[in-house]
């Protein structure tokens, strides 16, 4: 396979995981008799703050399913224009909710009150009503950055004095916690509703959950059997997620220190645009337009010597530091891009 730098979702369960998930006790998810996936959700709500949690299949259902159990037909959305909800879910706010997407480009990906403000509706039957800011921690196409916590704060403080609901797509925010030292409990506890994931940077096999409170859990609890989402017997997928909890999110930052070592690497090649100090996590994107060869003559090399990584699009390519991939990995990829370019 060599050294692949495509995905945090790339990682295989390792043999104590895959242990945990055949010992796992069973019961029909549908139900709600699933011992196994109860103990995640009680989990991941008390890391979290939070009264209630859902294990949904994905991070796409986790947002779905918050949106719609937030907003209705006809309302809008606020959101950052590189957000995932806006450019890795096949349209489905649109599709499910039917609400509109009101999109800010924010430096970063980190929007501020002032900027939110700035695009709610006001009350005429011509707009749409804003119901709804969503937020993105870490924020995949900015580079893994972080929210800094005291505009996080502020946008949680203004939606809220305006009646507006804030939802957090948290998929990395394992990773936000780690490298910022601050805790889950601390991140979420300003916002209403958080996705977070289980199959990136923490290992498992698939899943994720959303959190909030019970109501809006239960909301989203219909809207996740309406969306094909009710499972059976998935307790061995809960306990692989359990076992990540228990075992995988402190070594996150091994990441973040393996991340480093690539962005430096790619900061030594004439032509390619990179700030090591801006790299707050496991995502590298490079920009690459000074550089003579395009794109894909740049993954074909690298690939050629068994490295993988991801093209963006406008010249940006990506590389994503996961569990496994070591850090003797990360180093040799690091003298390879060296080596074919700097």
């Amino acid at each position: 396979m060599g050294m692949d730098f495509r995905s945090d979702t790339l990682t295989k369960p390792t043999a104590a995981m895959r242990e945990a998930m055949a010992r796992a006790e069973v019961g029909d998810d549908v139900f709600d008799e699933d011992p196994t996936v109860h103990a995640l959700q009680d989990e991941v709500a008390s890391l979290f703050g939070k009264e209630a949690a859902l294990f949904v299949a994905s991070g796409t259902m986790a947002n779905v399913a918050a949106v719609l159990a937030q907003t209705s037909p006809g309302t809008e959305v606020i959101c950052e224009e590189g957000c995932h909800i806006f450019q890795y879910e096949a349209g489905s706010a649109a599709a499910f909710s039917g609400v509109q997407l009101r999109t800010i480009d924010a430096p970063r990906g980190h929007m501020r009150w002032d900027e939110i403000e700035a695009r709610i509706r006001p009350d005429d039957i011509h707009d749409p009503p804003t119901v709804l800011v969503c937020l993105e921690n870490t924020h995949n196409r900015a580079g893994g950055t972080i929210y800094p916590a005291d505009v996080w704060a502020e946008i949680a403080r203004g939606a809220h004095a305006r009646d507006l609901r804030v939802h957090v797509d948290g998929a990395r925010i394992w990773n936000a916690a780690v490298a910022s030292g601050v805790s889950l409990r601390e991140i979420a506890g300003p916002v209403d509703t958080l996705s977070v994931c289980l199959s990136k940077g923490l290992g498992a096999p698939a899943g994720s959950l959303i959190v909030g409170d019970r109501d809006f859990i239960a909301r989203a609890r219909r809207w996740r059997k309406r969306l094909g989402g009710g499972m059976r017997q998935v307790g061995i997928l809960a306990a692989a997620g359990l076992h990540a909890l228990a075992h995988h999110r402190e070594r996150l930052q091994d990441d973040h220190d393996h991340a480093q070592i690539l962005a430096r690497a790619w900061a030594d090649v004439p032509g390619a645009s990179i700030d090591p100090g801006a790299v707050d996590t496991n995502i590298v994107i490079v920009e690459v337009a000074g550089m003579k060869a395009s794109d894909s003559e740049i993954e074909a090399a690298l690939g050629a010597r068994d490295v993988r990584l991801l093209g963006m699009g406008a010249r940006r390519l990506r590389m994503v530091t996961h569990l496994d991939v070591s850090r003797d990995d990360c180093e040799q990829a690091a003298a390879v891009i060296r080596e074919l370019f700097a």
